[in-house]
């Protein structure tokens, strides 16, 4: 039987347009849908359905408007302030916390007339590749509820997953859109630091963290990412195009739907981290990536072996995580409401020197410029999106900081060297084994977005994914 969430967002801001269906119908079928499936997946943190209900009728009644993003449900990941709603960062020490401004990309959505349903589950300050807190129960994955859904914007994937949210916005500090987009069978995009005002990376420690978008086609990503970029009513930011220039071929949007070019593709399994761990590639994850490359040469791409530089990224990434947690408002007795893991990485990071956080950031802006001249020669370069499949809830050890880093990095090694690297990437759910999805990474050069969204458009029309659903759909 068809449902609205079957529809596409696409297709969903069509039938909008065209008065087909309005903005108060589609706000309440999915908060029916999050009331009904919601607790046994504990994608939500907060539903605010008495404002989204207000905010469709405020949006009918002013007419229909030409906003990206007119009457289209999404949510807010929960470590995003709006205003009058909770920020728990999924944190005890966050509890009670409401504030009183929004941030920049709640206005960016809002502006572009999305209708927020409420907040989706983040971990602890959002430091984790897994979205299971002491909050709450944990966020588990709708292909399979003893999974979890990866993280840090585990939340917003199970939602989107599940069909609780046509889209929805995440950011990525070292993975955080890509790991749930693969654990989930979704599209996940990065884009490049400076891309999206509101959430730039140019102004967080090492200028990691971006945002963008979580979609169930290539189109909706470029959609979302369009409403991201250039907020319908906002000026133009120039002041970013330095480090991502427009894009050359129009829209994102307009790139997903055309899907045209061909490329010159360079393939890697190496990561910055084999030196430092021992990281293995589950045979599953590997014949995702044997499949991609055999659709990408029979679309008439060239492929190639890519190679990263060596260097000593583990070593100063970590020394660069632990730094960015250190600001986390914790003293004395409040300390003892971290986690462990968050805990660990407050106290190490506050118990580093000026000289050693300068010779870590030193040493990633040269392997910033290296992993960019390694990559020059190709159009994207494809890896996997993680080593291992969606691990099992309470598969990462909560009582020991160091071990529970090192699963982190054994899971998902691919990702945080492109936020250093500051470049583009896009997790796509190419493979399904045994019934769960598995994802490849495509990294683009500097402000190329269009073209990763262009390769995966290409892909999407072979393998076609977005016939996939978990159970519930």
């Amino acid at each position: 039987m068809f449902e609205l969430h079957h529809l596409t967002a696409q297709e969903q801001y069509d039938w909008l347009r065209r008065g087909e269906v309005t903005p108060r119908e589609l706000v309440d079928h999915y908060l029916e849908r999050v009331g009904r499936l919601d607790p046994a997946l504990g994608s939500f943190v907060t539903v605010t359905a008495d404002a989204a209900r207000a905010r469709a009728d405020e949006l009918a009644a002013a007419g229909r408007s030409p906003a990206p993003l007119w009457g289209l449900p999404l949510a807010d990941k929960d470590l995003t302030d709006r205003r009058g709603v909770p920020t728990g960062a999924g944190s005890r020490l966050s509890r009670g916390r409401v504030p009183a401004s929004s941030s920049a990309v709640v206005d960016a959505v809002d502006t572009a007339g999305a209708i927020s349903l409420g907040k989706t589950a983040t971990p602890e300050f959002g430091l984790t590749s897994y979205t299971e807190t002491l909050v709450g129960p944990p966020t588990r994955n709708p292909y399979d509820l003893s999974l979890g859904p990866g993280g840090s914007s585990g939340g917003a994937a199970a939602a989107v997953a599940a069909g609780l949210l046509p889209f929805a916005p995440g950011s990525d500090g070292g993975g955080s859109i890509r790991i749930p987009a693969a654990a989930t069978g979704l599209v996940g995009l990065k884009p490049s630091r400076g891309r999206v005002p509101s959430q730039s990376g140019l102004t967080s420690l090492g200028g990691l963290a971006v945002g963008g978008p979580l979609a169930r086609t290539v189109a909706d990503a470029g959609m979302l990412l369009d409403a991201l970029v250039s907020p319908d009513g906002l000026p133009p930011h120039h002041r970013y195009a330095l480090r991502a220039p427009e894009n050359p071929e129009g829209s994102f949007l307009g790139s997903a739907v055309r899907g045209e070019g061909r490329f010159r593709i360079g393939v890697t399994t190496s990561s910055p981290w084999d030196d430092t761990y021992d990281v293995r590639i589950d045979p599953s994850v590997d014949k995702a990536l044997r499949l991609t490359i055999e659709h990408l040469g029979a679309v008439g791409h060239e492929i190639d072996d890519a190679t990263l530089p060596a260097s000593d990224y583990g070593r100063w990434f970590t020394v660069l995580w632990k730094a960015g947690a250190a600001s986390i408002p914790a003293e004395g007795a409040d300390l003892e409401l971290l986690e462990p893991i968050t805990r660990w990485l407050v106290e190490r990071g506050r118990a580093l020197s000026a000289r050693d956080l300068g010779e870590a950031l030193a040493g990633l802006t040269a392997f910033e410029a290296s992993v960019i001249e390694a990559f020059d020669p190709f159009d994207a370069v494809l890896t996997p999106t993680l080593a291992l499949p969606p691990r099992p809830i309470g598969w990462y050890d909560a009582a020991d900081a160091e071990r529970n880093f090192e699963q982190q990095c054994l899971y998902a090694p691919f990702t945080s060297f492109v936020n250093v690297a500051g470049l583009p990437a896009i997790s796509l759910p190419v493979h399904e084994h045994e019934g769960l999805p598995v994802g490849v990474q495509l990294i683009g050069r500097p402000g190329r977005e269009d073209v990763l969204l262009s390769i995966g458009a290409q892909l999407e029309r072979r393998i076609r994914w977005q016939r996939r659903h978990p159970p519930g759909w």
